[in-house]
């Protein structure tokens, strides 16, 4: 009966005030802090059909036999500042986490919009999503990023998204091999005089953001080395395939790029399970902004995410905790209104795949964006400016408001930078120089 009548309500919800036309991905909330507010630049989007050559088929694997090798193919969207004025457009067909039920988001970019001619390319930003999930599930971030002048492609991983999610080994074995490669294309590209990209994109200069298991990519690709254990691991990656990221070896160094200059790992699973110890994780050495929930019972927390932040000695990096949230902390778009009522095959309503339980979720990605602005633009692009905006006090609920009528700082005020009176409430944010 209880079922019978949320369904009843979630129908009457769709029918009237709530639709599909909600599912915006790019909300601001009046009282979002300072740089969440999206660019000058207009945004053009475009789809690329890209082929990592002679990969190991995890799916295929078995023990004893030549690893069996494919063509792995990944689909991967690409924001980047328009020459054009005009915003707003739609996602079309896009899986959500049921894996059968396909929407459409709505937010600033243009499709195939003509890109702008910029004196100097920009920066070049790869987004990785989580387990399951898709090239869209961050495009709040991505559209933003594009906006104030960065290139963004964000990645389908294959046998990882909402309708082709496989083995976990192939997501283990492959995500930092797949944000590799796609710089590796987003740079070749850059120099194609065919390519819309030419001439567009920096690749020399490249940060990644990575959410769950695409924090674990990322904590890779910044030079975390995973256990010997961890490659052992029955439900893990099969015949050994794991073993090319064991900290200390050559495999794992090979994986290193210094075109990789920042990253930001939101939620990055693996401690919890075993996959990072400190010798692993001394391996860290580009510099990194990790986000999470405190409440964290996916990837954790003490014993999760903060934990890599404390081992992570060789490096500078910092830490901005939501107290409370849960692993859907920071990255997920707002939920699709069609996520909002039970899906056939899943044990869970849809919804719960991207809310939080106690922060609104577009506070949270205001939020996010204002601090990803504040870190890439003083990493990838110079901007010694944004260092205020990070160089604040540690607990926010700490700091005193203070200002005279004209919004002049009081010597007193030590409340965060960008965020209005009574807005940086539950957030914290560490931070650790290399050597500490």
């Amino acid at each position: 009966m209880r079922k019978l009548l949320y369904v009843a309500v979630m129908a009457m919800i769709m029918s009237g005030t709530a639709s599909a036309a909600d599912n915006r991905v790019d909300g601001l909330r009046p009282d979002a802090p300072e740089l969440a507010t999206p660019g000058n630049n207009a945004i053009g989007v475009r789809t690329l059909e890209l082929v990592n050559k002679g990969q190991v088929d995890i799916l295929k694997v078995e023990a004893g036999k030549p690893l069996p090798q494919y063509d792995r193919p990944l689909t991967v969207e690409v924001w980047y500042p328009s020459d054009g004025t005009n915003r707003g457009g739609e996602y079309k067909d896009v899986y959500i986490r049921d894996g059968q039920t396909r929407v459409t988001l709505y937010g600033q970019a243009v499709r195939d919009a003509a890109p702008a001619k910029p004196a100097q390319a920009f920066p070049l930003v790869i987004i990785s999503h989580g387990f399951p999930g898709n090239r869209f599930l961050l495009s709040h971030l991505a559209e933003n990023l594009a906006s104030k002048g960065y290139v963004v492609a964000s990645i389908d991983h294959t046998d990882s998204t909402y309708h082709d999610k496989a083995a976990f080994g192939s997501t283990l074995v492959n995500r930092p091999l797949d944000q590799k490669f796609v710089l590796e294309e987003m740079d070749r590209l850059s120099k194609d005089t065919s390519s819309f990209l030419n001439g567009l994109v920096n690749a020399e200069t490249t940060g990644l953001i990575g959410y769950s298991m695409g924090g674990y990519g990322a904590v890779i690709t910044a030079g975390g080395g995973v256990t010997e254990a961890s490659t052992e691991y029955s439900w893990g990656a099969p015949a050994g395939t794991l073993k090319r990221m064991v900290a200390g070896t050559d495999e794992h160094e090979s994986l290193m790029d210094g075109r990789f200059k920042a990253i930001v790992s939101i939620a990055p699973w693996g401690m919890n399970t075993g996959f990072w110890d400190a010798k692993g994780l001394e391996g860290i050495r580009v510099p990194m902004f990790f986000i999470a929930g405190s409440a964290d019972d996916v990837s954790g927390y003490e014993n999760g995410t903060q934990a890599i932040f404390n081992n992570a000695v060789n490096t500078d990096r910092y830490l901005l905790t939501f107290e409370n949230a849960n692993h859907n902390a920071a990255a997920p778009i707002p939920a699709p209104i069609e996520s909002w009522q039970p899906a056939e095959g899943l044990d869970f309503v849809p919804f719960e795949h991207y809310a939080d339980a106690v922060w609104d979720t577009v506070r949270m990605n205001n939020i996010t964006q204002h601090f990803v602005t504040a870190y890439f633009g003083e990493k990838l692009k110079g901007n010694d400016g944004m260092q205020s905006y990070l160089d604040i006090i540690e607990v926010a609920n700490d700091g005193v408001y203070a200002v005279e009528k004209d919004g002049t700082p009081k010597p007193e005020h030590t409340y965060w930078t960008g965020f209005q009176n009574r807005t940086a409430k539950g957030l914290k944010l560490e931070h650790k120089s290399k050597g500490k």
